[in-house]
């Protein structure tokens, strides 16, 4: 980032430049729009560098605070800053996207409607020209945000009276995007109004033209706004108070009313100019305007800042005051003021909505409820925010009627200036105006294509950085998470050691079961027509039931939430009756199902596909699937952890253990098994996942426990999401007899050698001076095959030198698959038990 100097106020695409180049450049400003949009925006991208900017403003100590400091106006302090790093952090904008837009990734192609090929997003409209106000300081640097956010190019001008706050900061922001991305489409303009070229040349090429400000400066900027241009108006607004009977009465609704007219000195569009008494009898509202003096005088002295009133608006509180009590000669008004002018009210029998000269200048006037309407909507393009005091059903009444007269918000007396995150301004979502809603229709040959964009191009996020962090580091740090981030609770089966916490909120939650939605639906599963029974464990603060529950849910499909039991022959005979044909569960517990309910399953032939998680199908079982039960689908339904959320998916195009990363929610990188550094391409090393969709917890670089290898080139379904084949856990490798072995040898050679479709289970032992080692394969209990033993030792040369150096003994027995150990929440198989103990 280079530094602004007098003469270079003006920041361009990563420059700050001079008028003369700015000249040349505006000149040029459609084929540099054209050049930016070519490229998405990732909204990733721009919350991670919005968050890193976000915490320097917080930080008075940070080089960024202090030099952004130096650039504050005249009378404004650090608090500023930290405003705007309330604004700009991760949680808040999260937040306004999921408000307005819908979710955390807006502009991407995604299906509405799961049954439909039908593709939906919301799009820039492209180049928005922002008009910001002067003496604002951080209403030029926000607006120019919320462009972002929707994805489009930005050009900001900004008064030629203002500081180069808003240059300098959105320069820094841009400077935390290491590909570009966000400096492309930031261009930040300071001249004055009366240079009418530059203007013309910066709203001519504009999509949306947004204009903070009065009718006068909506004015100036709109004869330069070309057809078909959005014209976004963030103009000046009026609010008043309404009071029913009984709150006009209460003291404390009083004092409420006086700190919000005396807030920021009625310089926001939410102070109250007007109170609105609900009654016709003058004398109640001169007797008001009595008390409302009283509770004024009370306040405490507004604060010596930029908010005093300039000549012009001295003048305009002089001339009003005037009037009003020239009026008081007709018995039309009473004025009540401060001795030292400091405030006024002034009572007016009339009920037309008049604005107040402000700086704590306030009219008490009658409105029935029943002439509210008639009286205000003819200044509903005006209106802004309605306090209302009453009783409940009051508040309940007023609040329809204000509404339906043309206000836009409506809140307690007391709060009028405070807001709430992701709050409408004046009555419309900002970045839905910067936006819009596009589609695409697509045929069949798009059945199993979840998002458009991953035929396109891939996902780009900033890469992982920080320390590894393994299960027992992540909970450690689930201690801290914020109850408010802490929404949701599961817990983990235990199959790789012990029951782990592991905490949602539900957007998170929800974003995630979107995505593994998605996922399925790439896998072949079809919501129009699959009829599903949902046989995953539940119950214990167990995640899978619930979590494919709620995916079937956003997909729409047809669901029996049967849930895994012991009580297999009623689990087949609902299979029938409800005519299910797709299976959800662990591949452990489907196996029994369908070879304990063999005979009732087989006659019903219905059961077309089978998608599971938690564990895997081998080849042989596979075959047996298809030849013996007629399945023709046999899929992971997700490849995930209970802390991370889906993690992969597969395509109709992956077998065994290849799946898609769920590039949108997650970062991936393979890592050399001892050391901290990237395996070459193709090579196998340790799955390490950053997840970027978590609110209140840092998830980045977690090294999940799992083994596998990148995949090169594109998928032949066609998406660009990175691919990755798992190859086993940390866990399968055993330190048996001083050699390491491990368990997938021992189910390939079992498969291949012995024709074993069935589970396999390692335990480990002492046996006196020597370890143990036995291998409980899956069949009727008592001596395993013959051959058996002599497999495992002639295609493991090393099991065979442990067996051989008397190191280990060997066993290996078959047992019925109800014998195997497994966890007690999920029913998934332990593959290896390790009962070695000292």
């Amino acid at each position: 980032m280079t530094n602004g100097t007098t003469h270079r106020h003006h920041y361009w695409q990563g420059a700050f430049i001079d008028d003369e180049e700015a000249g040349r450049r505006l000149t040029g400003l459609p084929a540099a729009v054209e050049a930016a949009l070519a490229s998405p925006l990732e909204t990733e991208t721009l919350l991670v560098a919005c968050d890193k900017l976000a915490a320097a403003l917080r930080d008075p100590a940070h080089p960024t605070h202090q030099r952004l400091a130096a650039h504050l106006p005249e009378g404004e302090d650090a608090t500023v800053l930290a405003e705007l790093g309330t604004f700009l952090s991760r949680p808040e904008l999260t937040r306004k996207l999921r408000r307005e837009l819908g979710g955390t990734t807006p502009q991407r192609l995604n299906r509405p409607d799961a049954k439909e090929t039908v593709y939906e997003a919301w799009a820039p409209v492209g180049l928005v020209a922002h008009i910001a106000p002067g003496n604002a300081a951080t209403v030029a640097p926000l607006s120019l945000v919320e462009g972002l956010l929707a994805g489009n190019v930005n050009v900001l001008k900004t008064s030629s009276a203002d500081t180069l706050l808003a240059q300098h900061l959105l320069a820094e922001l841009a400077a935390l995007d290491e590909s570009g991305a966000i400096a492309e489409r930031v261009i930040v303009l300071r001249f004055s109004s009366s240079r009418q070229e530059w203007l013309r040349l910066m709203c001519a090429p504009a999509d949306a033209v947004a204009v903070w400000g009065g009718e006068a400066a909506v004015e100036g900027v709109a004869a330069h706004v070309p057809a078909g241009c959005r014209l976004v108006e963030w103009g000046h607004k009026i609010s008043f108070a309404y009071l029913a009977p009984d709150a006009w009465r209460d003291e404390r609704v009083l004092a409420a009313l006086a700190a919000d007219v005396c807030l920021h000195e009625q310089q926001a569009c939410s102070s109250p100019q007007v109170v609105y008494l609900d009654t016709e009898d003058e004398q109640e509202v001169f007797a008001f305007a009595e008390r409302l003096a009283t509770a004024l005088a009370a306040m405490p002295p507004a604060e010596p800042s930029g908010d005093a009133p300039d000549p012009a608006e001295e003048a305009e509180l002089t001339t009003t005051e005037l009037i009003a009590r020239l009026e008081e000669h007709l018995g039309l008004t009473r004025v009540i003021t401060a001795p030292d002018g400091s405030w006024r009210v002034m009572a007016d029998t009339r009920p037309a909505l008049t604005a107040s000269p402000l700086h704590r200048s306030v009219w008490v006037k009658p409105l029935p409820r029943k002439r509210m309407i008639a009286t205000l909507r003819p200044m509903r393009r005006y209106l802004q925010t309605a306090g209302v005091a009453g009783g409940r059903t009051d508040i309940a009444e007023l609040s329809r009627l204000a509404l339906a007269a043309g206000a836009t918000r409506v809140t307690p007396v007391g709060s009028m200036l405070a807001s709430y995150p992701g709050e409408p301004h004046d009555g419309v979502y900002a970045l839905q105006r910067y936006s819009r809603r596009v589609a695409v229709q697509a045929d069949e040959r798009f059945t199993t294509t979840a998002c458009l964009d991953d035929l396109a191009h891939p996902v780009a996020f900033p890469p992982p950085s920080g320390p590894l962090r393994d299960k027992a580091a992540v909970q450690e740090l689930n201690r801290d998470v914020d109850r408010r981030d802490a929404e949701l609770y599961f817990r983990s089966g235990g199959s790789t050691g012990a029951p782990a916490l592991s905490l949602f909120t539900y957007d998170d939650y929800d974003t995630q079961m979107h995505a593994a939605a998605r996922g399925l639906i790439a896998a072949g599963y079809d919501p129009a027509r699959d009829r599903t029974a949902n046989l995953f464990y539940c119950g214990g603060m167990y995640g899978g039931f619930i979590s494919f529950f709620s995916i079937l849910e956003r997909l729409g499909g047809v669901q029996m939430p049967i849930s895994a039991s012991t009580d297999h022959r009623a689990t087949a005979e609902a299979i029938v009756a409800y005519e299910v044909d797709t299976l959800f569960g662990m591949p452990s517990y489907l196996w029994q199902l369908l070879h304990e309910q063999a005979d009732l399953l087989r006659s019903y032939g219905g059961i077309r596909k089978i998608f599971y998680g938690g564990e895997h199908f081998t080849a042989e079982q596979r075959r047996t699937l298809a030849e013996t039960f007629g399945i023709e689908t046999v899929r992971s339904i997700t490849y995930g952890s209970t802390d991370l959320g889906p993690l992969g998916y597969q395509c109709t195009e992956s077998t065994g253990g290849v799946h898609h990363l769920h590039a949108d929610l997650h970062s991936l990188e393979i890592l050399d098994p001892e050391d901290d550094r990237p395996v070459p391409p193709g090579e196998t090393g340790r799955l390490v996942f950053t997840t970027h969709a978590r609110r209140g917890q840092d998830l980045g670089r977690y090294v999940i426990g799992d083994l596998g290898r990148a995949l090169p080139g594109r998928c032949p379904c066609g998406s660009h999401a990175p691919r990755f084949e798992l190859l086993g856990r940390l866990g399968d490798v055993m330190r048996v007899a001083t050699y390491f072995l491990n368990y997938r040898r021992f189910t390939a050679i079992a498969q291949e050698s012995l024709g074993h479709s069935g589970e396999l289970q390692v335990v480990l032992g002492n046996a006196g001076p020597r370890e143990a080692l036995t291998v409980r394969m899956e069949g009727t209990a008592g001596a395993a095959p013959a051959n058996a033993r002599e497999a495992f030792l002639a295609g493991y040369p090393e099991l065979r030198s442990a067996v051989d150096e008397r190191l280990l003994d060997l066993t290996v027995e078959t047992v019925p698959g109800a014998d195997l150990a497994r966890t007690p929440a999920t029913g998934k198989l332990r593959t290896v038990v390790d009962t070695r103990h000292g």
